[in-house]
């Protein structure tokens, strides 16, 4: 046993050796492969002073050893696919509740269409609570209902309610003021111009081209909102 935890030292030593360039092995990188290859070696040292034991019972040390390849192999997998199984579970959150965002590679946030064909799209504004906005491309800017403002502190006078904003549904009178932030999963556009509709306008709010033109690029691909950070 000790002559086999020195083999697999010397084994991984000589893959290490020969990975000059440093690339991943087994998609592993050269310091997952030097631990992984340690721990092999250090567990089986440590185990060696029972060969006489499991000689004694090759039919339970076998089964130990399966069990124990069986953990193995199935952390290393775990590790090595960690990303994969994050991109995963992501989809599923998203799917599941539709409008959370899920973040993939360099900051991309997917949105899965609802039900009813819309992205509804959850945001924090000026750092609180989460509203549920729906994603509006014929929106000249980000709409609040009078709600949702109110809910945020935000109570316009009626001699504010002077613009009208172009919506999908048409337009409505609406009463100009900027947000500090709006935030959606890693994204954060601050200082953003906005709207705030008359109190029984709009039952939605709307996430317009005021947000919108701040990104690099946004697209709708199939069932999937993608938004893409700076």
């Amino acid at each position: 046993m000790m002559w086999l935890g020195l083999a697999i030292l010397g084994i991984g030593l000589v893959v290490l050796v020969a990975n000059h360039d440093g690339g991943p092995v087994m998609g592993l990188d050269s310091d997952q492969l030097a631990g992984l290859v340690s721990m092999g070696a250090l567990l089986i040292l440590l185990t060696a002073g029972r060969w006489r034991q499991a000689l004694a019972m090759p039919g339970a040390t076998l089964r130990s050893i399966l069990i124990w390849l069986a953990i193995g192999a199935v952390l290393v997998a775990g590790y090595a696919y960690r990303d994969d199984a994050q991109r995963v579970g992501a989809g599923l959150v998203g799917a599941l509740r539709p409008g959370t965002a899920v973040v993939g590679p360099g900051g991309e946030v997917t949105i899965t269409r609802r039900s009813d064909g819309d992205f509804a799209v959850l945001a924090e504004v000026n750092g609180g609570r989460e509203q549920r906005f729906v994603f509006d491309t014929g929106a000249s800017s980000v709409v609040l209902t009078a709600e949702s403002a109110a809910a945020l502190g935000i109570r316009p006078p009626e001699s504010a309610f002077t613009q009208r904003v172009s919506t999908a549904n048409g337009t409505a009178l609406t009463a100009p003021i900027r947000l500090d932030s709006i935030t959606v999963g890693p994204i954060t556009e601050r200082n953003v111009d906005a709207m705030v509709s008359r109190p029984g306008v709009l039952t939605v709010n709307l996430l317009g081209q005021s947000f919108l033109t701040r990104l690099p690029s946004y697209e709708v691909r199939g069932d999937r909102l993608i938004l893409r950070s700076r």
